[in-house]
């Protein structure tokens, strides 16, 4: 059946309205992520980029290498502890500041601070917190009399790990205080209302209505702060540069160091384009699961 002139114009209007959105999808997401996996089939040298084809060669060395396995375990070691660490400290905080408390308005803007605050800034702050000589985490460990000696906070192992994840959970479990704080000013009253009429306490009132209903808000929180954790370069270069040693050197960081220090830009990029295959397969496994538990 032909189309009518109506139709054209709505149909080209769409296209018009549409083509600028695609066009700045492919300049910031399919170019540069078609642009990485062309650079990870060559050995590139980063200062000429100029190098030759090796193929899957990249691939295959990446693969036989114990460095890759283990910053990739060092990745999932900090992603998962800085994530837990985010939902339990971000759901905690949402559920007091849901409460009918004098001071809630205040405390509302002060819990965004450490989400605002630069990452360079809040690096530096902690880096002074733990300095073994004058930060005052150890001067109270000290007074307090749990350590009689100052501990070396990102110079050993596994404080360096602990540290670095306290961190991340601080900098970044605001983004899941905002999120589940305003999905518990969507639930119903009714719902509490009946279910304390039912005798229902607190922790079943919590397990039984309130999670419930933060299931999806979680479900998508939960994927994008892991995606973000995940690749997290700044925070963890600047606290630690991956040491001591290697100990918490993430798959980022590797990236950076094998195209700016070890000048391989087409190694750096196969790290890059293996880390978004883990990262994607990851997501996948994830999002059936979770579509899986709210179909049962």
């Amino acid at each position: 059946m032909a189309m009518t002139r109506i139709e054209r114009r709505y149909a080209w209007l769409g296209l018009a309205l549409i083509g600028p959105t695609v066009l700045v999808f492919c300049a910031v997401i399919v170019f540069p992520l078609v642009a990485a996996i062309y650079l990870s089939l060559f050995r590139i040298y980063t200062p000429t980029l100029e190098g030759a084809w090796v193929g899957l060669g990249n691939y295959a060395e990446l693969l036989a290498r114990g460095e890759f396995w283990q910053a990739l375990r060092t990745t999932l070691i900090w992603t998962a502890g800085t994530l837990t660490l985010q939902m339990l400290f971000g759901i905690a905080m949402a559920l007091v500041l849901h409460q009918s408390l004098w001071f809630r308005s205040l405390a509302r803007s002060l819990v965004l601070f450490p989400y605002f605050v630069s990452t360079v800034v809040a690096v530096l702050v902690w880096r002074w917190l733990f300095n073994d000589l004058y930060g005052i985490l150890n001067h109270v460990i000290m007074v307090a009399g749990v350590s009689d000696m100052p501990l070396d906070w990102l110079g050993t192992m596994p404080n360096a790990m602990v540290s670095v994840i306290l961190v991340g959970a601080w900098k970044y479990f605001p983004f899941v205080v905002i999120a589940v704080l305003a999905r518990l000013q969507t639930i119903p009253e009714a719902l509490y209302e009946a279910a304390r009429i039912d005798g229902a306490g607190p922790v079943a009132r919590f397990f039984d209505i309130t999670l419930p209903q933060l299931r999806d808000v979680l479900v998508v929180v939960v994927m994008l702060r892991a995606i973000w954790d995940f690749k997290e370069f700044d925070l963890i270069f600047l606290l630690t540069g991956g040491g001591p040693v290697t100990a918490t050197q993430t798959l980022p960081l590797v990236v950076y160091k094998e195209a700016f220090s070890m000048n391989q830009m087409g190694m750096a990029a196969a790290h890059a384009v293996a880390m978004m295959a883990v990262m994607l397969v990851f997501m996948i496994v994830y999002i059936r699961r979770t579509r899986g538990g709210q179909g049962a």
